[in-house]
């Protein structure tokens, strides 16, 4: 068997997957540890049976794209105007002081200035997987916990952009990082204005005209998503925020139920691909030299943003219950914190070993803030009956 052929990589990581997860719901554990530890089994530090990680990881960053489109599905544009309005304060003074923290561990574990700078930004955001993945469809759609949680964890993922855009510009010349800022700023509002324009003009009337066709349906509504998704990343922006307008631009069209249901497999597969290579990317033979100072940074992100986002959110008059709520489900790094690290220890703007202490720490949040979540609150996956919903 050829090891370096993909359909011999997806055998290992779905029939592995299978395995894993039937072992975990037996011992009451949440099924997204099971990937990642797979990952890390059969990956290049593991036993090395699944070698092209990159390849893997390019593909599992469609589940992402998919994920966002299916929540703009479901939001309607005033909705989301009011949620992000009363979220940025919320969203920027949060960043600030998990961007603090994360500077004052790593340098207090002697990580140069620029490096504990780095490490502080990876901290600042919250997994938008995990978040969505745990929280259940009727909350996430119908209620108000649901449209804050999009609300920040959007304007976390502009924060994102804009912490990429520095470490390009920090890589290649600061001229280069205030020509790619000036251009995402422009380019959102044109995009979101194109993107209306195309979907009353030309998608509207073709779902309309045939819309008994649901492969026709199906097809149209996966070459929107990932046209608009292509057409943000060229104009500067993430791919992530073009597939987020596509989904609410299309979200007042009476089929948007229709494709949402019938995206969600196909998400699930590509967010297994994406754990599974959370675990297979990481460079197992490094973790000694920064278990301590990973697990103290993933300690303060998971004690810390609980309390902050309950005191922040008490503040703008929300209830004591959903605080406490939303700040535990928010309670981990993100897959930004994974790209930053990725990036900067590319570019040569950090050590492997600082890359690595961040992937370490939101490895550590995912599997923790998973239980946590999964333990004590309602859940699509809740191994409880009490605590299951969708």
């Amino acid at each position: 068997m050829d090891s370096t052929s993909v359909t011999f990589s997806f055998f290992l990581i779905f029939s592995g997957a299978a395995v894993l997860a039937s072992v975990a719901l037996y011992t009451r554990q949440p099924l997204i540890i099971a990937y990642i530890v797979l990952g890390a089994a059969l990956g290049p530090s593991g036993m090395n049976m699944v070698n092209d990680v990159k390849l893997l990881s390019d593909i599992a960053h469609v589940g992402i794209i998919f994920l966002l489109f299916l929540l703009g599905l479901d939001m309607q544009p005033q909705a989301l105007w009011s949620t992000l309005r009363k979220s940025t304060l919320i969203a920027l003074i949060s960043s600030a002081l998990f961007l603090g923290t994360g500077y004052g561990v790593a340098w207090l574990f002697g990580y140069t200035s620029f490096e504990s700078l780095i490490i502080g930004a990876a901290m600042m955001f919250s997994s938008t997987i995990i978040g969505i993945k745990l929280l259940p469809t009727t909350v996430l759609h119908h209620r108000h916990i649901g449209e804050l949680m999009i609300g920040l964890l959007l304007l976390q993922d502009l924060l994102a952009i804009l912490v990429l855009m520095l470490l390009l510009g920090a890589a290649g010349g600061s001229e280069d990082s205030t020509s790619a800022m000036m251009l995402a700023v422009v380019s959102l509002p044109l995009l979101a204005g194109g993107a209306l324009a195309m979907v009353r003009w030309v998608i509207i009337p073709l779902i309309t005209r045939f819309d008994r066709f649901h492969e026709y349906i199906f097809l149209l509504a996966i070459g929107w998503c990932l046209g608009l998704a292509e057409a943000a990343s060229a104009l500067g922006l993430s791919a992530e925020i073009g597939a987020f307008i596509a989904g609410i631009t299309i979200a007042t069209s009476p089929i948007s139920q229709y494709i949402a249901v019938n995206l969600k497999p196909l998400r699930d597969f590509f967010l297994i691909l994406f754990f599974f290579s959370v675990g297979a990317r990481f460079e197992i033979e490094l973790l000694g030299d920064v278990l301590l100072a990973a697990v103290v940074l993933a300690v303060m992100a998971l004690a810390l943003k609980p309390v902050v986002y309950r005191f922040l959110l008490k503040g703008v008059s929300e209830k004591r219950t959903l605080a406490w709520d939303l700040g535990f489900r928010l309670g981990q790094m993100s897959e930004f914190s994974l790209l930053i690290a990725y990036m900067a220890a590319g570019s040569a703007l950090i050590s492997q070993q600082a890359s690595s202490l961040i992937q370490a720490a939101t490895i550590i949040t995912f599997v923790l803030s998973s239980y946590i979540v999964v333990l004590n609150y309602p859940t699509p996956i809740a191994i409880s009956d009490r605590l299951r919903r969708d």
